[in-house]
């Protein structure tokens, strides 16, 4: 008798940059979710695809757990709480330290009244001592009950293929929920958007890039080419100049580091023309938040 396949969902949380992009683009071989190393770079619930012969696991990744200062803010908490209730395993990355802040005790708290089973991931074990990792399981074994402890490098990938079969355990059995050569259910326009965000993250000051949002309003493929024409919209006019720079030189830069990852996945050349809009307090406006995508429909 053959081996029953295997088809769920597993959901990543935690804090803000513990690395959850990092480690959905590392279980899937490819880049899907923007990283960078400002918290808060994911704002919505990216949903990928993991295929093997043995099954199939459907990744969520979640904008990091946090205290909301906004409507935006409120939008992405909700959406990484809610998430957790739809998962059949629950991946909660942390840092390897033996502090556990507010933070950690309230995705604690959220984790157990869900039901959900966990298992705790350590990230960035690259980074320490391979005798402190212990350490580091010690103090979060004491806080609650996980299904299991993982400790992995999303960076360099070890140990990553160990927590993948850990994770297949969870799943249950049933037909895949997508076909095989599947990797997001996201759209080419979507991603688009967020390789732009990702690219101002990266290159702006620290106070600038939670204020961006990238609205692609023209995407059309001609011949071998691809036209895009994309806004980058912000808060306040000393801002705008900033995004845009001496000569238009920082918004060029953007739109050069922009473009070759939007070829790698479209396959094809790019011809990108970026703008630079303002939108006086769009974090806090309904209207704004639903035009560029932050709507609980659109996580459905």
């Amino acid at each position: 008798m053959d081996k029953q396949f295997k088809a769920g969902v597993a959901v990543l949380i935690g804090r803000p940059n513990v690395g959850k992009s990092t480690l959905m683009n590392r279980l899937i071989g490819q880049k899907i979710a923007i990283t960078s190393n400002k918290p808060q770079t994911t704002r919505n619930r990216i949903r990928t695809v993991y295929t093997s012969e043995e099954g199939q696991i459907v990744f969520l990744d979640t904008p990091g757990i946090h205290k909301a200062k906004n409507k935006l803010g409120d939008y992405m908490v909700h959406v990484a709480e809610g998430t957790i209730k739809d998962a059949d395993v629950a991946l909660w990355l942390v840092e390897p330290s033996t502090f556990i802040g507010a933070g950690e005790h309230h995705i604690i708290e959220v984790l157990k009244q869900c039901g959900t089973p966990v298992i705790l991931v350590i990230n960035k074990t690259d980074k320490v001592k391979r005798e402190e990792v212990l350490l580091f399981i010690d103090t979060y074994r004491k806080e609650m009950e996980f299904a299991e402890i993982v400790p992995v490098s999303a960076l360099t990938g070890e140990n990553t293929d160990t927590l993948v079969s850990c994770i297949m355990n969870y799943m249950p059995d049933g037909p895949a929920f997508f076909d095989e050569d599947t990797v997001t259910d996201q759209p080419q326009r979507q991603i688009t958007a967020e390789l732009i965000r990702e690219k101002a993250l990266r290159c702006l000051e620290d106070e600038i890039p939670h204020g961006i949002a990238v609205s692609v309003e023209r995407m059309k493929r001609r011949r071998k080419i691809v036209d895009i024409e994309a806004t980058i919209v912000c808060e306040k006019n000393s801002h705008k100049g900033m995004i845009i720079g001496k000569g238009g030189a920082m918004l060029k830069k953007i739109g050069m580091q922009a473009r070759k990852d939007i070829e790698d996945m479209l396959e094809c050349k790019v011809n990108l023309q970026l703008w630079v809009k303002v939108k006086k307090d769009w974090r806090d406006s309904d209207f704004l938040l639903k035009n560029f995508g932050y709507t609980e429909d659109r996580q459905q």
